[in-house]
């Protein structure tokens, strides 16, 4: 039985490091990512196989935290490893040191979603599996003296990055800060909203939406917090300092993410056009999805902003993909759910006018 589990767990690992390779971020509720294990035995492979088994069980408890009830964290904190292991589906390792004795490392660890709902459903917990729109942050640290901060490490980076959203209702992504995102974008361009360098951004890590979060130290160890922006949640505006109770920049920073992030669960939770979120539910019928081919005429960069980010804030508008840019305008494939004559009016909603022009499909402001 020993053998089998550990051949099970291997087989998994190799599975999902290999799926995981097709993207650079993960989605999904029933998944934990950044779990931390360090194992020390009489060898590495002793410890290695016992961290892989220690791993799901700090995983399935995590999950239980973020997931569930106080109830469902109490069961899951007497269930042993041979109730925990019918629930893994995959693991895949983020970061790993080995030494003589030692196996120390960082993991994902997968769930399987209908096993883990059934169970949550015994203590009265209904977990909504359908996640909310997805949003790539970019953190410009501006400190007090010195340069604006984008790709090197801050605290308010660290914030960002230590949140781990991306499994939540609404995925919050932070970039990996790797060679092709500083070639991508610098700070420069995200301080002077260059449209073509967000816009590459965008379309690397597969989001809906970007969002530029700013911060800068206040008094007494608090940071101030700013963002601002059109999203298919509505508008966000932040604008705020945060000191926590610990009163340092980096404990501050992380209220500030937390904070933010809460704020997002909570309008999806509350959005009618996401998945009847409001009451713990799934939607009853998904509205029927169609993409169209659309040109988009603006006069400049700054207008060509302030449309799309208007387009992606009309209710029903589930993406925009960019097919070509140009000087005056723009051909978008735009993804919509429901009716055309409903997306119509929606748009109007938002100060735009979807309709159709020699034979093609045309946003412009009303």
């Amino acid at each position: 039985m020993q053998g089998l589990r550990l051949i099970l767990v291997l087989a998994l690992l190799v599975f999902a490091a290999v799926a995981h390779a097709a993207g650079p971020v993960e989605t999904s509720v029933f998944a934990v990512q950044g779990v931390a294990v360090d194992v020390t035995d009489s060898d590495a492979a002793t410890a290695k196989n016992k961290a892989l088994v220690e791993v799901q069980i700090k995983a399935f408890r995590q999950l239980a935290e973020r997931l569930g009830s106080p109830e469902v964290v109490a069961a899951v904190e007497e269930m042993d490893e041979k109730q925990i292991l019918p629930y893994l589906k995959s693991l895949s390792i983020e970061e790993e040191s080995i030494s003589p004795g030692r196996y120390a490392g960082k993991l994902t660890v997968r769930f399987l979603p209908e096993k883990v709902k059934a169970l949550y459903s015994n203590y009265g917990v209904r977990v909504v599996s359908r996640q909310g729109p997805s949003f790539l942050v970019l953190p410009v640290w501006q400190p007090s003296q010195g340069v604006s901060q984008l790709w090197e490490d801050n605290p308010w980076r660290r914030a960002w990055v230590n949140l781990r959203a991306e499994q939540s209702l609404v995925p919050i992504i932070v970039p990996l800060g790797d060679l092709d995102d500083s070639a991508i974008i610098s700070v420069e361009d995200v301080l002077s909203g260059d449209e073509v360098k967000l816009e590459a951004i965008r379309r690397r890590y597969d989001v809906n939406t970007v969002l530029i979060a700013y911060a800068e130290p206040a008094e007494g160890g608090g940071v101030r917090a700013r963002m601002q922006g059109d999203t298919p949640l509505g508008r966000m505006k932040f604008d705020k300092i945060y000191t926590a109770e610990n009163p340092t920049i980096d404990e501050s920073a992380a209220l500030a993410t937390q904070r933010f992030h809460a704020v997002m669960v909570d309008k999806y939770r509350s959005n009618p056009s996401g998945a009847s979120v409001a009451d713990g539910g799934e939607p009853a019928e998904a509205a029927p999805r169609q993409t169209l081919a659309v040109a988009v005429p603006f006069a400049g960069p700054s207008e060509w902003n302030r449309l799309r980010s208007r387009i992606l804030s009309a209710p029903g508008v589930v993406g925009l993909d960019v097919s070509s840019l140009g000087g005056d305008g723009a051909v978008v494939r735009l993804t919509v759910a429901g009716e055309l004559d409903l997306m119509q009016s929606r748009f109007e909603r938002v100060g735009l006018q979807l309709m159709r022009a020699g034979g093609s499909w045309v946003i412009q402001p009303l």
